[in-house]
């Protein structure tokens, strides 16, 4: 057995990165411990053909927290484009969302001179949403059975300030999260395409239609992850997400992180019901007060927990975690810049956010109807971005480099599989970018496509969700992963949780990580 440690964190990821490097901070001995040879997981960079390099998952920042930016003191370069999101139309209109709101509100007259006046209106309540749901993302979820002092206060602050959103909004936030998207973009906007963008916004990463109800939850949720309005919310980041990791990877070792690669955890160790370290592939076994889980929750307890150790309802709970990915990435070399159908041809300098190509909420309800059944979607829901635009480091000079975020693609096929159907989920995608930028298709150099069995596979990602699960109201807050464990810790003593799958949720935000450090840390240290 190895020298023993005080926290071993397993999974190199951007929240299991950020929680070693605290708890290392914080005077703790800390291993961190992971499968892949590199860290990052969902924050990749790679060549996905010679001399092209695409954020292989992550399409944009979560957005990180800025806090943690400053207390790490990460030397990244951070582009938030002006446009943040533009959006074409077959008939050769479009519509763009920006930086700023009146610029926005301009764009909007086009189409509806009481969408224009509603969206100022829109961005302000969303702005004053975002900044209690961004308390409620840094915050602690309370002890369900016996609250403490601490959790109380917690709470009196996040409710003091909801409180001060006044009565009318108060009850608004508490009428938005149960409502579909749908619902929610129908009482400020009449245009389709306006609506069809706030309707993303609350299907994002989720296995549902805009009809579906609690979408607006997840809306909210990104709305605290930015601040304020999820739409105009677009961060990237120089390197792409790859760079992000590789900062985080350098924090973690400047602040005396012991980091193992190519290091797989095969269980995790336990001696009278409590943990005392983990086990690797290998056979090594690796000593230790705590052990923080940054894989998912299904993953850490299916397959790296004796089950005997869990109670039966925790065990049935945790198997029902609703956690079937249905987003995919299919990414281009291209061999230049695509032209995109529009009355006024866009500049280049339009084209560097994200590039919605979803006219309709009835489009995008549409898409959702193949999932249902078992299909990627024929007419998928598209959000683009052209990264090469920001970045000459990812690719030939004169080339570019696409990535496109797709929805729906479920994880599990009816009657088929991934293997034979990757290259069908590639040519539907460039079905779609080919309407709306004709001529695309002979860009093509080459296409990498990665699945959620992909994400499965290679990221080790229970049914290939991103997010480790739903952005569901059942599955937030006190209720992530399961009810009862909202707090980072499970029930078995000295194992915490601290991906994707705890609270606030999915995103590289690095929040989960950094909320679990301030609890293991409390207990370690008193």
């Amino acid at each position: 057995m190895s020298a023993g440690f005080d926290v071993a964190v397993i999974g190199g990821g951007v929240n299991g990165l950020v929680c070693a490097t605290l708890l290392a901070r914080r005077g703790l001995r800390v291993t961190l411990l992971e499968r892949r040879a590199r860290l990052g997981g969902c924050a990749d960079t790679a060549e996905i053909h010679p001399g092209f390099k695409a954020p292989v998952v992550a399409q944009t920042l979560g957005p990180f927290d800025s806090r943690l930016i400053r207390a790490l003191n990460l030397p990244l370069a951070f582009h938030e484009p002006e446009t943040r999101v533009w959006a074409p139309l077959l008939d050769g209109r479009s519509l763009a969302i920006y930086g700023s709101a009146e610029k926005t509100a301009s764009a909007i007259r086009t189409f509806s001179s009481a969408d224009a006046a509603g969206y100022l209106a829109f961005e302000a309540a969303l702005g004053r949403v975002g900044r209690i749901a961004r308390r409620f993302a840094h915050a602690t979820p309370p002890d369900v059975d016996t609250p403490s002092a601490r959790d109380l206060l917690s709470l009196g602050r996040v409710a003091l300030a909801f409180r001060l959103l006044g009565r009318a909004a108060a009850e608004d936030v508490m009428r938005w999260g149960p409502m579909s998207v749908s619902d929610f973009a129908s009482e400020w906007f009449t245009s389709e395409p306006l609506r069809a963008l706030v309707a993303a916004s609350g299907i994002r990463g989720m296995s549902a239609g805009p009809r579906s109800a609690g979408t607006t939850a997840n809306l909210l949720l990104h709305a605290g992850f930015a601040g304020g309005n999820p739409l105009s919310a677009t961060v990237l980041v120089r390197g792409g997400p790859g760079a992000l990791a590789d900062a985080l990877a350098k924090a973690a070792a400047d602040a005396g992180v012991t980091v193992r690669r190519s290091a797989a955890v095969a269980a995790i160790a336990t001696r009278g019901g409590r943990v005392t370290g983990v086990r690797l592939e290998s056979g090594q076994e690796v000593a230790a007060r705590a052990v923080v889980s940054a894989a998912d929750p299904k993953t850490t307890f299916a397959k790296l927990v004796d089950p005997a150790l869990l109670d039966p309802d925790d065990r049935q709970a945790l198997g029902q975690i609703r956690q079937e990915g249905v987003a995919a990435k299919v990414h281009y070399a291209l061999a230049g810049l695509p032209a995109f159908r529009s009355k006024s041809k866009p500049e280049p300098a339009q084209l560097q956010g994200r590039i919605h190509l979803a006219p309709s909420e009835e489009y995008l309800e549409r898409a959702f109807d193949d999932a249902k059944y078992g299909r990627f979607s024929r007419a998928p829901f598209v959000e683009a971005t052209l990264p090469s635009l920001l970045d000459d480091s990812l690719c030939p000079q004169g080339r570019h480099v696409m990535s496109a975020y797709v929805q729906f693609a479920p994880r599990t096929l009816r009657g088929a599989s991934w293997t034979t159907e990757r290259d069908g989920l590639a040519d539907a995608v460039t079905r779609v970018i080919e309407e709306y930028a004709p001529g695309f298709s002979s860009l093509v150099l080459a296409r990498h496509v990665v699945t959620p069995e992909d994400l499965e596979r290679d990221y080790g990602i229970a049914g290939g969700h991103p997010n480790h699960g739903e952005h569901s109201l059942d599955q937030l807050f006190a209720m992530r992963p399961i009810f009862g464990w909202g707090r980072y810790r499970s029930s078995l003593p000295g194992l915490y949780l601290c991906s994707a799958g705890t609270h606030p949720g999915g995103g590289l935000t690095g929040l989960p990580g950094a909320n679990a450090a301030r609890e293991i840390a409390r207990d370690l240290k008193g």
